[in-house]
């Protein structure tokens, strides 16, 4: 599997395709990882709502690969929020894990104390616990709220985007502070019937690539973090198959059309989402 990096603003150096295990269940998770890292994958996004921290480490463990090839990403649950809670939480990622050390830790939710949050991560990241640390779901006014107030600016925001909802108005707004566009849900959990688009699978057709792989790469080309998840091993091969080949500005700028600049999957300005997000547990 080829890869390609991105440089954070402080250095690190991070896999621009790597595999996320929301939904994987806890008792799967090591399987599914292991497959991946078969593949090719080194880059793992998990988090602690996800409860499958123990799975992502178990697999990078018995890999006998060296643990400084790999890159892991988690984050802190709302529940965790709070200078202290966010403190310890992060040392329990650390243990469920089985590393010294966290290479990407993001805040998962902009909700509650985050600023008490966010200076655990800061202090974390002082005493190398956290190579790099950062923000989920934060929209752009959370996030100027946050960059302000940070010492250490987030070096990664996480964020829905895929074809149709593309980020690209808060993408310009975090190159201010030099923070990165991570996406999830880069498939839009197929809506709008994605994987039969008939734009993204005429493009395709022109490089010989399906549509999945066409949207990945156009996101790829913007400089955009991914972590597509599959259970799948064929489809972790295709899903990184997409560095043998370039989009043209021309099509870029069709795919570019599809934005319709309004989430699929998750609203975080819903009160009713809201509510449910803050009701959940690790």
């Amino acid at each position: 599997m080829n890869q390609s990096f991105i440089n954070l603003h402080n250095g690190v150096r991070m896999p621009r395709l790597g595999y996320g295990v929301f939904q994987v269940p806890p008792h799967e998770c090591a399987v599914h990882v292991a497959n991946a890292i078969e593949v090719g994958y080194r880059s793992f996004d998990t988090a602690q709502v996800y409860q499958n921290e123990s799975g992502v480490g178990q697999a990078i463990a018995e890999s006998g690969i060296p643990r400084s090839e790999f890159f892991i990403t988690t984050k802190i649950w709302v529940s965790n929020y709070g200078y202290e809670r966010a403190k310890a939480s992060i040392d329990e990622s650390l243990r469920k894990l089985g590393t010294d050390y966290i290479d990407l830790m993001l805040l998962h939710q902009p909700y509650g104390d985050v600023f008490g949050a966010y200076r655990a991560l800061e202090e974390a990241y002082r005493e190398g616990k956290l190579r790099a640390i950062g923000l989920s779901n934060f929209y752009g006014d959370r996030y100027v709220d946050i960059a302000h107030f940070a010492t250490i600016k987030p070096m990664v925001n996480q964020m829905e985007t895929h074809i149709f909802c593309q980020q690209r108005e808060l993408q310009k707004l975090m190159e201010r502070h030099d923070t990165k566009l991570m996406s999830w849900g880069p498939f839009a959990e197929g809506q709008n019937d994605y994987f039969r688009n008939p734009v993204l699978l005429e493009i395709g057709g022109k490089y010989g690539k399906t549509a999945a792989q066409v949207a990945l790469r156009y996101l790829f080309q913007r400089d955009v973090i991914l972590i597509p998840k599959t259970v799948t091993p064929e489809r972790m091969a295709q899903n990184a198959n997409i560095f043998d080949f370039s989009l043209s500005p021309e099509d870029m700028a069709t795919l570019e059309a599809l934005d319709t600049e309004k989430t699929l999957i998750c609203d975080h300005r819903d009160p009713a989402l809201v509510d449910y997000i803050l009701s959940l547990q690790p």
